[in-house]
């Protein structure tokens, strides 16, 4: 049986609108084989574990450069415990006093990544400590035990290799090389919404759409 990928999701809360490191993040994740599923910006907290939950991740990271880490982080794990999800690793990065990282670790913040982290280090930290969760929790990485309760819904994947909008949500997934296609949700009637049309990028996935051209 073929393991799954590890799968994050990158996400910027609130108000911050500084995107350019998270992107760069994502993008090395990618390219290390982890599916990423990246979020946009202005994301609440509970839209940010709603998608994780529904996409099935391993681990949220989040980027948080507007001074409001002690409350995003905080309420991401708390609404991951109220929905019995904290076998989701949380991680993340941003301008983060020493003393506030301290804090965020006692709150259940598995790892926290100050400013100039080298990419390097983000990749093996994830590769290493969500990977081991992720095998431990994956029925093909753990065949000689019985499967834990999410282990149960969990599936191998098959994605298409390039980055596509991921259902309803309207979140970016790095899964290959490429540009972005489809910008915009799936209709689930296979037709595009209101000024969109369908992506001759993807001619076998005529619910993918794109801005029409005026």
């Amino acid at each position: 049986m073929v393991a799954s990928k590890i799968r994050v999701i990158v996400a910027k809360a609130g108000l911050d609108g500084h995107d350019r490191g998270a992107k760069v993040v994502a993008r090395a994740l990618r390219d290390a084989g982890v599916e990423v599923i990246y979020t946009g910006l202005h994301q609440t907290p509970e839209q940010i574990v709603s998608a994780a939950i529904q996409e099935d991740v391993d681990a949220i990271g989040l980027s948080v450069l507007s001074g409001a880490h002690m409350t995003v982080f905080a309420r991401v794990v708390e609404l991951l415990r109220e929905q019995d999800s904290t076998d989701i690793t949380v991680f993340g990065g941003g301008i983060i006093p020493e003393a506030d990282i301290t804090e965020l670790y006692g709150l259940g913040v598995a790892k926290i990544f100050g400013p100039g982290a080298p990419i390097t280090d983000i990749v093996t930290w994830v590769n290493e400590q969500v990977g081991t969760r992720h095998a431990a929790l994956s029925p093909e990485g753990n065949e000689n035990q019985p499967p834990g309760p999410r282990a149960l819904t969990r599936k191998a994947r098959s994605r298409p290799a390039h980055c596509v909008w991921a259902g309803r949500l309207g979140l970016l997934l790095f899964t290959g090389r490429g540009r972005p296609r489809g910008r915009g949700p799936r209709s689930r009637s296979g037709s595009c919404p209101r000024g969109r049309r369908p992506s001759p990028a993807l001619p076998s996935s005529p619910g993918r759409c794109r801005p029409s051209r005026r």
